[in-house]
């Protein structure tokens, strides 16, 4: 059987931060605020994978109330949403996924994004599609008030 799932997620961008996307460091003079690494793209592919799988979200599976995961790598957690979907007896089909940003330029960057998000589903990069987009200044990823990113993953039965 197949199954497919959609994520989606944001973080507001801020001083102080590293900017980490797909597990990537892309020069930025801010990042994303949130409790692990705040990488929105590999938030969306995890929340895309659990969706699929039926298993919620990443809230409900590392929430942010636990200091655990404070700062964590979020290819840490992609790790854990792997074996979470091995033992229902899941593979990766595919991730589709698109991040939303008026800047920076992510284009030099996706295709390490699509490698290190793919070494660790365990896929070849060609089954990991990195896109990105800009909302030609409106909203407030238009803005450069922070990132959102959408997934959409297609996951097999082993």
């Amino acid at each position: 059987m197949t199954r497919v799932g959609h994520g989606y997620d944001v973080h507001k961008l801020v001083q102080d931060r590293k900017l980490i996307l797909g597990g990537v460091e892309v020069p930025c003079e801010r990042g994303l605020l949130g409790h692990s690494d705040a990488d929105v793209l590999t938030h969306a592919v995890m929340d895309a994978l659990l969706g699929a799988a039926g298993l919620w979200d990443i809230g409900h599976a590392f929430p942010d109330s636990d200091p655990a995961y404070a700062g964590i790598s979020s290819l840490i957690l992609l790790e854990r949403v792997m074996g979470m979907l091995a033992e229902k007896g899941y593979a990766v089909g595919n991730v589709d996924a698109t991040v939303i940003a008026q800047r920076p330029k992510l284009s030099p960057y996706i295709p390490e994004m699509r490698e290190r998000l793919a070494a660790v589903m365990g896929v070849p990069a060609d089954r990991v599609n990195v896109k990105a987009t800009t909302e030609e200044g409106l909203g407030f990823t238009g803005a450069g008030e922070g990132i959102a990113a959408h997934a959409v993953a297609l996951i097999l039965d082993k």
